[in-house]
């Protein structure tokens, strides 16, 4: 039985080979700046990460919101369901934004989830008001139909509370 030690040790070095070979012959080493290795980081590949896990949240976040809301509405008020589920969602979504899409960020939790109180208030008076404009207009409504109408409000307060958090409250300091 014959063993190929070529085939086993020289050939997965070959691409390492054609590299080194291709270097500079005068002993240097090239390397990236760390100004544009930073600038790569901190620019594209930082948000495009971000917006990513903004798309994956908010798509979650917006089925959620208007599930529990669905779900809720079978037993009380438009309001009462809009609230509740508008509660727990922005706590939730708040925590996955902090914990994946600006997982580089030093906010402290406390602080972010008082900037979300916040924008927990604009965003129970938009949906809110698009489910009693809703009700106004139709006012025998199914909650099926309510949830339809809430579902674009729900995506529009997921792209302001995204936008908010990223510009406000884990905004990267300029050094």
């Amino acid at each position: 039985m014959r063993v190929s030690v070529v085939s086993r040790t020289a050939e997965p070095a070959l691409p390492t080979a054609r590299r080194v070979a291709r270097w500079p012959h005068d002993g240097g080493v090239r390397r990236l700046s760390a100004r544009r290795s930073a600038t790569t980081w901190l620019g594209r590949t930082a948000l495009t990460r971000e917006v990513f896990w903004f798309v994956v949240i908010g798509v979650a976040s917006t089925v959620a919101q208007a599930t529990l809301y669905w779900v809720l509405r079978q037993w009380s008020q438009p309001i009462l369901a809009n609230f509740t589920s508008l509660l727990v969602v922005t706590v939730l979504n708040t925590e996955a934004n902090r914990r994946l899409t600006f997982r580089e960020s030093r906010v402290r939790v406390l602080q972010a989830h008082l900037t979300a109180g916040g924008l927990f208030v604009l965003a129970y008076l938009v949906t809110s008001g698009a489910v009693l404009l809703f009700r106004h207009y139709r006012p025998t409504a199914s909650p099926a139909a309510e949830t339809l109408v809430l579902a674009p409000s729900f995506a529009l307060v997921t792209v302001v509370r995204f936008t908010v958090l990223r510009m406000v409250v884990f905004r990267r300091r300029r050094q």
